[in-house]
């Protein structure tokens, strides 16, 4: 067995094994780079560290650590109960903003499986009090966090953008972002006509003999499958169902006080900052987060405890092992052997497939740190559209989010009642594997087959 054929073998045996079991993938990584590396390749323990993405790192701990300090003072909170408050009624638009709320959530630096956490609950309660499907309003918060996902200052936006811009390789934030969210909302008008939403025009709060004001924000705790901030260290596509929260009564309306408006500038500045100033995303936000610690140090209490921890080693793990592999050659081989399929537009369909595939069962973040860089040899080869290839894979690699082996659909799954768990897990397997069917060859159309991009 070749030295490149190890190597991917022991990467899928990493993806699988995290898969199946509570081991945490980006533990596994570094222990395989490890073991492999020093039995196998040659490889030094400071070779091996210095594969290890601390540009990376900081983006990470930079946009959670923030993120977890809005927690605290309530500017979340405040945050969903504006935009719920946009509803005016309309119970039609309930699904709409909820999308918005999780994608606002998720561009502005919390890792999906928190930003869906957050705002399953509050869907759950919506779709219960008002009638709606409840696969509707889990598939509208899915796909908002998916929309938001890929902003240059988001999770998978920084992973993404990091490894384009670390091989060398074009590469297009904006475009990805606008992307995206684009399909994410074309995404769920699908949704909306599938599964009741046009049952839902016309109809207004005061006919559903309930009470106009929406559930609370957030008194009951959000359900954590393993591998999410805050839950138990695997990362495996099998997830154990956390009990229903139940739906709380109404809260009291949140201001904006003046801790909740500086956050609110700091996240603004952090926007701002990345996109307008090129400066770099996880310095600035780490830059956002002393500043509100020194002028509101209560909110600053516990915060550290509740970054994306997780996230952090699952990603640093994954790219850290994939270094080790570009150091030895293997990235390099497996762009030839694409490239020698004598058909790139093909070559470029097959990594989107495996990426939508391996996702579906696996964690999304994880499979972006290593798939692109798996297809830079490729794409350095100038036959296929980098910028166009990146984006579809990024696509199709985040919509099977839905699958209730991933960690999205689950949560949504454990939010529903016990009632209607069961449908909603069967409707959100079939929903998940049809995207991993039908995204590919759509992303790879659109973004692809017309070498625009």
């Amino acid at each position: 067995m070749s030295d490149h054929v190890l190597a991917i073998a022991a990467l899928a045996v990493v993806f699988t094994v995290a898969t199946i079991t509570s081991v945490h993938m980006g533990a596994l990584a570094i222990v395989a780079a490890f073991v492999t590396g020093s039995l196998f390749f040659g490889q030094s323990a400071d070779d091996l560290f210095g594969g290890f993405p601390g540009d990376l790192f900081v983006v990470l701990v930079g946009v959670t650590f923030l993120f977890a300090i809005a927690r605290n003072n309530g500017t979340v909170d405040w945050l969903v109960q504006a935009s719920t408050r946009a509803v005016r009624g309309r119970i039609a638009l309930i699904p709409w903003v909820l999308f918005l709320v999780t994608a606002t959530l998720t561009a502005v630096g919390a890792v999906v499986p928190a930003a869906v956490a957050i705002v399953a609950p509050i869907g759950a309660g919506f779709a219960t009090r008002y009638r709606i499907n409840p696969v509707l309003m889990g598939l509208f918060i899915i796909n908002g966090a998916s929309a938001g996902g890929f902003s240059p200052i988001s999770v998978f936006g920084s992973i993404t953008n990091g490894v384009v811009s670390r091989n060398g390789i074009p590469g297009n934030p904006a475009l990805l972002f606008a992307a995206s969210f684009v399909f994410n909302v074309l995404l769920c008008l699908v949704v909306f006509a599938l599964f009741g939403g046009r049952g839902l025009l016309g109809r207004r709060v005061g006919e559903e003999g309930t009470a106009a004001a929406p559930p609370g924000t957030g008194s009951a705790p959000a359900p954590r499958p393993p591998g999410a901030p805050g839950g138990a260290p695997g990362t495996g596509g099998g997830v154990a169902l956390a009990p229903a929260p139940a739906v709380t009564a109404v809260e009291p309306e949140l201001r904006l006080d003046r801790v909740r408006a500086l956050t609110l500038l700091g996240l603004l500045s952090l926007v701002l900052g990345a996109l307008v100033f090129d400066l770099h995303v996880g310095l600035l936000a780490l830059t956002v987060t002393v500043v509100l610690s020194l002028v509101a140090p209560e909110s600053s209490k516990g915060a550290v405890d509740r970054c994306a921890w997780s996230t952090v080693l699952l990603v640093c793990g994954i790219v850290t092992f994939v270094a080790m592999m570009e150091r030895i050659g293997t990235i390099s081989y497996l762009g030839t052997e694409v490239a020698g399929i004598g058909a790139p537009l093909l070559g470029a369909l097959l990594i989107c497939a495996i990426g939508a595939v391996v996702s579906a069962f696996a964690s999304t973040t994880g499979i972006l740190g290593a798939l692109i860089p798996l297809a830079v040899p490729f794409l350095l080869a100038g036959e296929v559209g980098a910028v166009g290839l990146v984006i579809a894979l990024a696509i199709s690699s985040s919509v099977v989010d839905s699958s209730p082996v991933s960690t999205s659909g689950a949560l949504v799954t454990a939010s529903v009642p016990e009632t209607e768990r069961e449908t909603v897990f069967r409707r959100l397997m079939v929903w998940g594997f049809s995207m991993a069917v039908v995204a590919p060859p759509v992303t790879w159309l659109l973004f692809v087959a017309p070498g625009w991009l």
